[in-house]
């Protein structure tokens, strides 16, 4: 790599880093945790550098890959409910959030688990991919983007009520389609 282009990420990189790590820290439990996160962003910028259209969008691209690892480090470290009664959710408050915690149950590293574990990722991919459009855009960004109703109003143009509306559908149905589930395959 030529020394213009180690320069261009270096200085990305003290640029950002301060930046990046406080969005990281915002999102998980510890500073070590994110100081982990920031570490494999980076060395995926580095060893992805090539690859990022401009530098203009360096910036976006970093904190797409952070939003990245920090889900994938939630769906592996996560505490999460042995198991999940969505009737019984869905009976005390039909508007309580229905957040990822709540979907995916705590395992072990056990290759069964590991099988479970993606397993229970493809049934809320095609869970998800069952819902209307908009129910699936606003949960998405609502729960995995971690955006604002106020947000995802501003940027398009939809009411805060409509968007609380379709986002309550969605979990209504997510509800749903994986108590059958977890009945199905983690129950009993």
């Amino acid at each position: 790599m030529d020394v213009v282009m180690q320069e261009i990420q270096q200085n990305t990189f003290l640029k950002e880093k301060d930046k990046l790590l406080g969005f990281i820290r915002s999102r998980v439990s510890s500073v070590e945790e994110a100081e982990d996160i920031l570490q494999d962003v980076f060395y995926q910028f580095v060893a992805g550098f090539g690859a990022i259209e401009s530098i203009d969008r360096a910036t976006s691209w970093l904190y797409s890959v952070a939003r990245n690892k920090i889900i994938d480090r939630y769906r592996r470290d996560a505490v999460r409910p042995k198991r999940t009664d969505f009737e019984l959710l869905s009976g005390k408050d039909e508007d309580t959030p229905l957040t990822l915690q709540e979907i995916l149950p705590d395992l072990d590293n056990s290759p069964e688990s590991t099988l479970l574990r993606e397993a229970i990722w493809d049934e809320i991919t095609e869970a998800l991919a069952e819902l209307p459009a908009d129910q699936r855009e606003i949960f998405i960004q609502n729960e995995i983007e971690e955006k604002g109703f106020r947000e995802i109003s501003e940027e398009t143009g939809v009411s805060i009520n409509t968007l609380l509306s379709r986002k309550r559908y969605a979990i209504l149905a997510l509800r749903k389609r994986l108590q059958k589930f977890y009945d199905d395959v983690v129950g009993n």
